[in-house]
This record gives structure tokens, sequence and C-alpha cells, in this order.
């Protein structure tokens, strides 16, 4: 979690710099209840490893094949965490390398190449991991061995989720569509935290507006599409609601990152440190602690 706050101070100081002007934005995104403050409350679901790869990527130059070549071996290590980043984060450092490499270095047949050989290779990882990675011991033996290995073997309520690892792909599903009337109470929460940060993404419009390239404009736009598709697909699969939006918000800071980086038209003005609803959204934002995993809180 450290590792992962120092990356993402440091890109944001290289982004936007990390002045007087900048402290709205940096308290909208670095206090936001999706993202930093969850982390820590969802660390044992490994969310953090995708956020941590994509800011390595925001850091690191992207002028070389080996740029491309680095994220499909980051995409690969997150599917082997867990098959769930094929829609989690995968998404989001695909868009980084397009938007860091391909629209400022060009589209070579080389780089192309590389870039749809590593899709297909993380394509195919996921498919075996999903259809052909199940726990091939039985589920006692498997709880057994994790038991063995806790710090206090008496926290047997650590393993009441050891089904996971046996279900199939139907019963998840199944699952998730019982969930849904309960769980689809949280849904005006998370309208509000959304709506909470409209200085932000009022500021992300405004960045994506003023790309000088029409072009680079619809790419941004039908990045963020494709990848919230992605999680309202995860939404239909698995119900952990409140780790969704967050890191959906979380892959939405981080494609602002890329977008600054683009060629602009213009100077987009930092988020109004002196309008008075805007404060009131930044301390409201500060304030909530985090999210939660299944519903809000």
């Amino acid at each position: 979690w450290l590792i992962t706050t120092g990356l993402f101070v440091q890109s944001f100081r290289r982004t936007f710099g990390f002045d007087a002007r900048q402290l709205p934005l940096f308290v909208f995104m670095a206090g936001s209840p999706f993202f930093l403050k969850n982390f820590m409350h969802t660390l044992g679901h490994f969310d953090i490893y995708g956020c941590l790869l994509a800011t390595c990527l925001l850091l690191i130059p992207a002028r070389s094949l080996g740029y491309v070549l680095l994220a499909a071996l980051f995409s690969i290590v997150l599917v082997l965490i867990h098959h769930i980043h094929l829609l989690m984060y995968v998404p989001t450092i695909a868009v980084i390398v397009v938007l860091r490499h391909y629209l400022l270095e060009g589209a070579s047949r080389r780089n192309v190449v590389a870039g749809v050989a590593s899709l297909i290779a993380v394509g195919l990882l996921f498919a075996a991991a999903q259809f052909y990675g199940t726990v091939a011991v039985p589920e006692t033996a498997f709880v057994a061995h994790l038991q063995s290995r806790m710090a206090d073997p008496s926290q047997t309520s650590l393993l009441s989720f050891s089904y996971i690892w046996y279900q199939p792909l139907s019963k998840e599903i199944l699952d998730t569509w019982q969930r849904l009337p309960h769980n689809a109470l949280g849904i005006p929460v998370f309208a509000l935290l959304i709506w909470l940060h409209m200085p932000l993404w009022r500021y992300f419009r405004d960045l994506v507006a003023a790309l000088s390239s029409e072009k680079h404009r619809r790419i941004v736009a039908a990045a963020i599409i494709a990848i919230s598709l992605g999680y309202l697909v995860m939404f239909a699969i698995v119900f952990d609601y409140s780790r969704w939006i967050s890191n959906w918000a979380v892959c939405l800071f981080l494609i602002l990152h890329a977008v600054k980086m683009l060629p602009a038209s213009n100077d987009v003005p930092p988020i109004a440190a002196d309008d008075r609803k805007t404060v009131l959204f930044g301390w409201i934002v500060i304030l909530i602690p985090r999210v939660g995993i299944v519903r809000p809180f």
C-alpha cells in the first residue's frame, strides 16, 4: 500500500505538478474514498496490484517496443493473481499503452504485431485460468492447507470464502443475481459518491476536450466506454459491487494521467480552489473513510 501511494504521488507530481494550484485535484484523487483509503480495506483481494502496475506504466518511458512487452508482462502477472483482472485492470493497462505509446510514437508494423500478440497471449491465459484453473484437491484439503499457513489458525472465519475456488462461473452468476435486489440498495449511495467527485469529472472532460487531435478525443472516449462496459460485466458476474465501483473510479484516475500527457491545443485551468461548492465536496470526500467491498461502508 505504501509503495502504491508513493508511486501515485510521484506520478501526480510528474504529470500535473505539485503546487497549490493542483491541491484540489490532488485532494479529489488521493483523498477519494474510492482510492487509497479503500485499498487499505481490500488488500486481501489483490486489487491494489492492478493499480500499482498501471501506475508504474505511467512513470516509465513509453518510447520503445519494450514498453508494450512490459505492459503485456504486467497483464499476465495480474491474470495469474486472479483472472478477474482481465476486466478490472488489464483494459486500463491497454488504454495507457495506447495513449502513451501508440498515439505518441505511431503505429508501426512491429509494435502493432507486438500489441496484437500480447492481447492474444493474455486472452489465452485468461481462458486457461477461468476454465482450467480450478483447484485439483478436495475443498477440505485446500482449507486445511490454508489454515496451516495462517498466523492465527483459530480465525476460521477468514476461510469462509474458500468455496469460491471451486465455484463454476454459472454458480457465481447465479449467486450474484440472487443477491442483486438486496445489494442494489447501495446504488444510490454509489451515485452520490460519484456525484461528489463532480469537480474532478469536469476537469477530466475539459482535458479531453482540449486535446489537439479529434482522433485522440474519440479514442479516449471509446476507451472510457470500453472500461465501463467491462465493469458492468463484472457487476453481472460477481457481487462485490463496492469494489467494482471503487476500481472503476481508480481506472479513470489513471487514465486521466495518461490523457494529460497527450498534446493539447490549450491549457486547462485547474480545479478552482476558491469555489465554495468545490471546497465543500472536497471536505466530504476526505472525511468519507472508505467504500468497502460488497455494500457501501
